[in-house]
């Protein structure tokens, strides 16, 4: 019973930090607010972010694979499959955006300057396409920890 918990807790901390992460490259990625700091605290959230996606994905495979229901309980569960969905859709929302954060960089460090503020608006919406799909991880959790659908 301990594993199960670590194991969940492990995931839960993934999540959250995944959550503050986007929360935090949503809140700064705003024409308005373009500065310098700005371009280059995008990048160091956009790694964390990364980071925190990947320990998300990690501790969910543990939780399947060393957790209590066992791997054949998740694996034949549809809402498994549409969380993971999500996060495949949300990871390649996240390229471009990743992208465009290195390139500011390079440009910003080669004395080009700032990012127009109508590319910065782009990759914004990419953000928030990320945030909104985000919020339909935990329903489709709550609904695969209660056994619908299976």
């Amino acid at each position: 019973m301990s594993l199960e918990a670590g194991l969940a807790y492990a995931h839960l901390l993934a999540i959250l930090s995944l959550v503050v992460f986007l929360s935090s490259e949503a809140a700064l990625c705003r024409a308005e607010w373009m500065n310098e700091a700005v371009v280059r605290r995008l990048g160091r959230l956009d790694l964390i972010y990364g980071l925190s996606a990947l320990a998300v994905l990690l501790t969910g495979l543990a939780r399947i694979y060393l957790g209590m229901k066992g791997s054949a309980w998740y694996w034949g569960n549809p809402w498994l499959h549409a969380k993971l969905a999500l996060l495949v859709v949300i990871g390649a929302l996240s390229i471009q955006p990743t992208r465009m954060f290195i390139r500011w960089r390079r440009a910003l460090d080669a004395g080009a300057g700032l990012p127009p503020p109508q590319e910065v608006r782009r990759v914004r919406r990419l953000v928030m396409w990320q945030a909104h799909l985000l919020a339909l991880v935990p329903l489709a959790a709550v609904l695969l920890a209660r056994g619908f659908g299976s």
